[in-house]
């Protein structure tokens, strides 16, 4: 009797465990129409006095962020470029209220912390940052436990790009990718230029199912496609 309640609760506490880990793994995010979803990508610079300046700089331009409706909502490492010739260390995400409120933040933190963007120069080699304002409710997840792209694209033509877009996405569900979130229609502020046309975040079984569609995506016509990124995340 004694040996069977040890060997149920043993398997309670994993099943337990087990699930507290599997929901760590995967990533929910809800974002409700009219906030603003922020895509930063970074490479951190190395010099000794970074980790001093990156505490600084949170603890100054955070409080500014918040009260003008910011949350932070983490981010991923990336662990390799894939196609382009950009390979940032990490991704960012992050959501505003209101796009007034996105807006003031850049003119309230210019003016309370005149360093700020030399700040970012000192900490960052390489901030780019896209935005996003969402015109209906969204909700997606990202399963670490898979294989994650991330395919920026820019177009050279509006009506050439939308065909090989829809191709993209077509061929890339028929190779087992699933599409998470797509955005498109994106802003950059002013010296954080990095504005897609668009931007897809595509779940594969794994990295082999993912290179079997990469060497379809080499053979698609890309006449209508002027820049492309792409990258895999830790």
């Amino acid at each position: 009797m004694n040996s069977l309640k040890i060997t149920a609760l043993g398997l309670l506490l994993f099943t337990a465990t087990y699930t507290v880990k599997a929901q760590s793994e995967i990533k929910e995010y809800s974002i409700a129409t009219g906030q603003v979803f922020d895509i930063i990508f970074l490479n951190n610079r190395s010099a000794p006095e970074v980790k001093e300046l990156s505490q600084d700089y949170f603890k100054r331009a955070f409080p500014i962020a918040e009260a003008n409706g910011y949350h932070s909502l983490g981010g991923f490492g990336i662990s390799e470029n894939t196609l382009g010739n950009y390979w940032p260390s990490t991704m960012v995400f992050g959501y505003w209220d209101t796009l007034d409120g996105r807006e003031k933040f850049l003119k309230a933190v210019e003016i309370q912390m005149p360093d700020f963007h030399e700040m970012r120069r000192k900490i960052w080699s390489t901030f780019g940052l896209t935005y996003y304002e969402s015109a209906n409710d969204l909700t997606f997840n990202i399963d670490k436990t898979k294989f994650n792209t991330v395919t920026a694209y820019w177009g050279k033509d509006e009506k050439g790009f939308e065909k090989f877009k829809q191709s993209w996405l077509k061929q890339a569900k028929k190779a087992g990718g699933s599409t998470k979130v797509e955005f498109a229609n994106g802003q950059s502020p002013f010296g954080y230029h990095y504005d897609p046309d668009f931007l897809v975040i595509t779940e594969w079984e794994n990295k082999d199912a993912f290179e079997q569609f990469h060497v379809q995506n080499a053979a698609m016509d890309h006449s209508s496609v002027e820049h492309v990124n792409q990258f895999s995340l830790k």
